[in-house]
């Protein structure tokens, strides 16, 4: 216990639950991105403060959504729909403060910038490159940085966690639990994710995934598999150990799988 600090369930729960939440703003990269903004000559000028260029408050937003950039039309009996704000056409911001810009970009266009677009552009500010090139890591360089949390699925809210996890600073005492990370990644983002977890197990940390993806479980330092079957026929410890110890086991399911993946098994065998 005394080699533990915190125990971390990163679960697939969303980040916010509201389009006001997003991915800038849970790992806190937007309030770097902020204060550079009003740094800028133009804001400086002004008498802009970062409080200026954030959507939440009063000042700099679009009052007509409140920053939201989008209306919430309530519909009786069906799902809520969101339209976009006819005042800043869902750029969540007033006219003056877009006219203060960096490198050409207001605010609202950085929040509309993908995460790989936003390694390139922030390349230079190490305080915001660091996070961005982490989210980019865990496979989400796809992933609009003011996307609203509403609009992300359940393993991009996990991985957005993860990112935020990522960008503080390490103990090196941490278990993290994460259950199904590489729902809906493709076979490379899966390879991208591998080297995140064993980054975090480089540094001392303990993570502990619940998941069916055969890479993954290949890669693990200790695997448990339970069954024999899902649902009430499971439950039971079926192997331990390493992956080529688990592939051993006849009544494993996993480890019947593994051994097409792991010849030196098959041969040793």
């Amino acid at each position: 216990v005394e080699d533990v600090d915190k125990v971390i369930d990163i679960d697939q729960s969303p980040i916010g639950r509201t389009p006001r939440s997003n991915p800038a703003t849970y790992t806190k990269v937007f309030d770097h991105i902020r204060q550079l903004f009003a740094s800028t000559p133009e804001a400086k000028i002004r008498g802009y403060k970062p409080g200026r260029f954030s959507f939440n408050v009063k000042g700099g937003r679009c009052e007509a959504c409140r920053g939201d950039g989008q209306i919430r039309i309530e519909m009786h009996f069906l799902p809520d729909v969101y339209v976009p704000c006819e005042v800043c056409k869902g750029r969540r911001y007033n006219n003056e403060t877009l006219r203060a810009t960096y490198k050409g970009k207001s605010i609202s266009d950085v929040l509309d910038m993908t995460v790989e677009e936003a390694c390139e552009f922030f390349a230079p500010v190490p305080a915001i490159s660091r996070r961005m090139y982490t989210l980019r890591d865990v496979g989400l360089g796809y992933v609009r940085l003011g996307q609203p949390a509403t609009t992300l699925s359940g393993g991009e809210a996990q991985r957005v966690k993860l990112a935020s996890e990522l960008g503080k600073r390490a103990t090196g005492k941490t278990v993290y639990i994460l259950d199904e990370p590489t729902t809906g990644l493709h076979f490379a983002d899966v390879e991208k994710l591998l080297s995140i977890l064993h980054r975090l197990v480089d540094a001392g940390n303990t993570v502990i995934v619940i998941e069916h993806n055969l890479d993954v479980i290949r890669s693990a330092d200790h695997v448990i598999d339970l069954g024999p079957e899902g649902g009430d026929a499971g439950g039971e410890i079926i192997a331990t150990g390493t992956p080529e110890e688990v592939a051993n086991v006849e009544e494993s399911h996993t480890g019947r799988f593994l051994r097409g993946l792991m010849p030196e098994v098959v041969a040793a065998g």
